[in-house]
């Protein structure tokens, strides 16, 4: 809410400066008319002499006094002119309707009243035929039908000249006020009494810049309407403290502080220091407005959170609104030719550079927004890669390895050039920054000579596409799942939970085993009188089985087989079993065959191989003789310690 009043106070500002300063006509007019008064040229004439001799006394005066006293001029006219306030609308209602009368049309607010019925009758009709819609749009059409309507009618008929500023003034204010009341119940929903307090501030804005905007024309002392202006400004102020204190819910010391925050900025406008004002009025409105605009822009795009259009379409509408604010800050600027900061160089090089920075700020987001969404949509989309072919899910996979290094080098990239341009603008000389920044660089690089090599090192392992995020690795004592690079090391999640965090330069040669597929092999003993073709056909139909399975079998490349005697082991047979699988399932699928293998060779009569000493010889009794002079030396030994 407290932004919305601001902004309409800003608006009622901006259409009573409008207001107060007369056109160039106007002064050219009134100029002629003094230069041809007898009165003035003799006074010229008594004065021409004089004026080579005089001092310029407002040449003398400093800036700060010269804004003084013309600040001090203004409200004392501005006071005087108060009381004459309903005196000069009086007349300028009575000349407006007496020159609509003397060219034989009825009085204006008649007029008035017969252009809104004509309007909103064309809009009931419009109603009538076509299906109510919530939407902005759905809502924004009648009220342009009736903006239509009412002005094919003004602009078809003639109007006395009074007559025809004045309806089109309070007509432009009609409409206006609509589209807020529209805008106004899009923005607060069902907040009825935020709401009521936002078209009540709307309506005495509007109606204030109306009547601003007919002082001239109707002839109202330049004075008084920027009296009534300031009567409008103080109601204004109070609405918008109220609604403060009665919708908001934050603590008292917010709100006191809003509300003298509120009376500053209107003080500021006071005392005729727009700069400032203005940019106490952004602080208020443009919060507010740029999350409105945001979000009205996203779902006005109908694109998907994050994508481009999306992107282009929410912050192109923010920098518009940007944009729109700095060349208002400057134009008020330059309009405000009297104040006592303008003719400073140095303040006015140092304002313009601010507002260029401004729009430099603004390019720079926009393009960091685009590739910034580019990039995430990239990654989101190359999470999922089961459903591909091997060559598809590999080119995904190192998206996903080489894009966080690369956003993060162009998140450096922007804001490093976007800082150098802001820096340049303000009048700094990026020269020797660039220079000094390369020699500095070049130091860095000889007393860091490990940080480059790490760097180094871990663009060629990119470019070299030895890992990617998700693959399993091992590099001299270090191995685990890769979950992240930053720009001189990799970070591994071993199997077992620790995290190693290697330097890319420590490295060295890298073992990937996550890449297409894995051979795995593994070795049997049997007994030495098992039956070696029997066994090969037991374990050629487990592999089938693993490989019709609903959850194995997909995991396989090739099925289990047996390749045969490995060699004759100290106990039994070794046979040698191989398979081919994906990589990182091996382990897994090799559990499942041990458990098949160790069930059907104790089926099928196949026993395992097991340690067992054999005594050879026709002497039964040599063993037991044996352990008994064993076990005498054992003794004599022990009796000698």
């Amino acid at each position: 809410m407290k932004w919305l009043a601001s902004l309409l106070f800003a608006l009622l500002v901006a259409f009573s400066a409008h207001a107060q300063a007369p056109s160039a006509e106007q002064k050219v007019d009134e100029l002629l008319k003094l230069l041809k008064d007898p009165e003035v040229q003799s006074l010229l004439a008594e004065r021409k002499g004089a004026a080579t001799t005089a001092p310029s006394v407002a040449a003398d005066k400093p800036a700060l006094a010269g804004w003084e006293t013309g600040v001090r001029t203004r409200i004392d006219a501005i006071v005087s002119a108060v009381p004459r306030i309903p005196a000069e609308i009086g007349a300028a209602a009575t000349r407006t309707r007496q020159d609509a009368i003397s060219h034989g049309y009825a009085p204006v607010f008649i007029i008035f009243a017969a252009l809104v019925a004509v309007g909103l009758a064309a809009e009931w009709l419009f109603r009538r035929y076509r299906p109510r819609s919530d939407g902005v749009l759905g809502r924004l059409a009648p009220v342009a039908i009736f903006a239509a309507t009412m002005a094919i009618v003004f602009f078809a008929v003639d109007w006395p000249p009074l007559a025809r500023v004045t309806l089109l003034a309070y007509l432009s204010a009609f409409v206006l006020y609509r589209l807020g009341s529209v805008l106004i119940v899009l923005a607060l929903g069902h907040q009825r009494p935020l709401r009521l307090r936002a078209r009540i501030l709307l309506a005495v804005v509007i109606f204030a810049a109306a009547n601003a905007v007919l002082g001239a024309p109707l002839g109202v002392d330049p004075a008084v309407s920027a009296a009534l202006s300031y009567c409008f400004s103080i109601v204004i102020l109070v609405l918008a403290i109220e609604a403060s204190w009665s919708t908001s819910l934050k603590p008292r010391a917010s709100r006191a502080a809003l509300t003298v925050f509120l009376v500053a900025v209107w003080l500021l406008w006071c005392l005729d220091l727009q700069g400032l004002f203005w940019l106490g009025i952004y602080a208020l409105v443009l919060p507010g407005i740029l999350r409105g605009v945001g979000q009205a822009a996203e779902e006005f795009s109908s694109g998907a959170a994050g994508s481009l259009r999306s992107v282009i379409v929410a912050r192109g509408a923010r920098a518009i609104v940007i944009t729109f604010a700095v060349a208002w800050l400057a134009f008020v600027w330059e309009m405000n030719s009297d104040g006592f900061a303008h003719n400073d160089p140095l303040v006015r090089a140092l304002f313009y550079a601010l507002l260029k920075s401004v729009l430099v700020l603004l390019v720079a987001d926009l393009l960091w927004q685009l590739a910034k969404s580019w990039i995430d949509r990239a990654l989101a989309t190359s999470t999922d890669a089961t459903a591909l072919p091997p060559a598809d899910a590999a080119r995904r996979a190192r998206f996903r390895t080489l894009l966080p290094i690369f956003r993060n080098a162009l998140a450096v990239i922007v804001a490093v050039m976007a800082g150098l341009i802001v820096l340049s603008e303000l009048g700094v000389q990026i020269g020797p920054l660039i220079a000094g920044a390369g020699i500095f660089g070049v130091a860095i690089g000889f007393g860091s000579q490990t940080l480059v090599k790490d760097v180094i090192s871990g663009v060629f392992y990119m470019l070299d596409d030895a890992f990617r995020v998700g693959e399993y690795i091992q590099a001299k004592s270090y191995k685990g799942t890769v979950e992240g690079f930053s720009l001189r090391s990799v970070r591994l999640r071993h199997h077992r939970g620790p995290v190693f965090t290697v330097p890319f330069g420590e490295l060295g040669a890298v073992e990937n085993m996550s890449r297409d597929w894995v051979i795995d092999k593994f070795r049997i003993n049997v007994a030495y009188d098992t039956d070696i073709e029997k066994a090969r056909k037991i374990a050629k139909r487990i592999g089938a089985e693993l490989a019709e399975d609903a959850e194995l079998g997909p995991l396989f490349i090739q099925p289990l087989k047996m390749k045969g005697v490995e060699e004759f082991g100290d106990y039994g047979i070794v046979l040698s079993f191989a398979m081919t699988t994906v990589p990182g399932m091996q382990t897994y699928i090799r559990r499942k065959a041990y458990a098949k293998i160790r069930e059907a060779f104790q089926a099928s009569g196949i026993e395992f191989a097991q340690p067992t000493v054999q005594v050879g010889g026709d002497d039964k009794g040599g063993g037991a003789a044996a352990a008994s002079a064993v076990r005498v030396l054992q003794e004599k030994s022990a009796a000698v310690e």
